[in-house]
């Protein structure tokens, strides 16, 4: 079984290529640049990028899965268009080259941030409407509408499943991620000041077990939100706390005075030099659902999130074995 992986370089790319290569796949990984998740690996490796549809008709010839991962992830409005050119170009150029490779399955990874989160009272699940207007950042938009141009082409007969992660922390965070930062940044110290508010989380070697088990068990055109377990933003300081030594953050901000103060303090971090890790984008994410369930992917895919607490000690030891603490 030959897969080719998108974003294969990523985070949620190194942890899908290992977990397939555990399970005895041949891997193609596309690459664009940076290729250090993926030293030592036994995959092949061929550049290519999704704003090319050239260089993915050629990096999917032959194979018989694709798994989609390479998004732009951003939390700051300045790259918009960036965004969507790679997450909604990017999409349009994926499903092309998969048409005409005659691909026999792709796996698109959306977003649970593609999906109205109001109301917030209510649980939220795959039944849940894509966002279309209002104030949204691009990421989710560009996410929703990436979606939007895979159900049209699997209409038009492709064969291809859906994953919606939730927010991911785990090993093999190479660049790092957002919120991998943030985890760094608590376990030296240098946050003393957190969120009161919170987010679902999943460990990301979780998402990666369920994109495997969708590729093989689901029908094609289903949909899964692949979530974890809600935790505040005071209770991930509180658990990096016990893993690192380090003492947590000591003062903890209620929301509106978060949402108020944030622009100042990303516009004082980019003065500093520093990368923003507290924007109004970033704030604004954590204003999501609560309630969100993942009992399809439990119920059909036999997907089960290992516990909150399991994750966050292996992310602080990959971090500190791998030098950056």
């Amino acid at each position: 079984m030959l897969s080719v992986v998108t974003g294969a370089s990523g985070h949620l790319g190194a942890n899908l290529v290992r977990r397939l290569i555990s399970r005895g796949w041949k891997v193609r990984a596309i690459v664009h640049c940076n290729t250090r998740a993926l030293e030592g690996l036994d995959v092949e490796q061929v550049t290519g990028d999704v704003l090319d549809q050239g260089s993915l008709k050629k990096a999917f010839s032959g194979a018989d899965v694709v798994f989609h991962l390479a998004a732009r992830i951003s939390i700051v409005n300045c790259d918009r268009k960036q965004v969507e050119a790679i997450n909604i170009t990017g999409v349009k150029n994926v499903v092309a080259a998969c048409l005409a490779t005659e691909v026999k399955r792709l796996v698109h990874t959306s977003s649970f941030h593609a999906l109205k989160q109001e109301p917030l009272s209510e649980t939220l699940d795959e039944s849940r409407c894509l966002i279309d207007s209002g104030n949204i950042p691009s990421y989710n938009h560009s996410k929703a509408e990436g979606e939007r141009i895979v159900r049209q082409a699997i209409a038009h007969g492709l064969n291809a499943v859906i994953v919606m992660p939730t927010g991911m922390i785990g090993p093999y965070d190479f660049q790092p991620s957002h919120f991998g930062a943030v985890l760094l940044a608590m376990a030296r110290g240098k946050l003393p000041v957190i969120v009161d508010a919170g987010l679902n989380w999943v460990d990301i070697r979780d998402v990666a077990e369920g994109m495997i088990r969708a590729c093989e068990l689901a029908k094609g055109g289903e949909k899964y939100i692949l979530g974890g377990h809600w935790a505040s933003i005071k209770d991930i300081a509180r658990q990096v706390s016990r893993v690192t030594g380090q003492r947590p953050a000591g003062i903890s901000l209620p929301f509106w005075i978060a949402e108020t103060s944030a622009k100042f303090v990303a516009a004082l971090d980019r003065f500093r030099g520093k990368r923003p890790l507290f924007t109004p984008i970033a704030v604004k994410e954590l204003k999501s659902n609560r309630n969100i369930s993942h009992a399809k992917a439990a119920r059909e895919l036999g997907y089960n999130p290992r516990p909150f607490q399991n994750t966050i000690a292996d992310t602080m030891g990959w971090f500190q074995d791998n030098g950056f603490l």
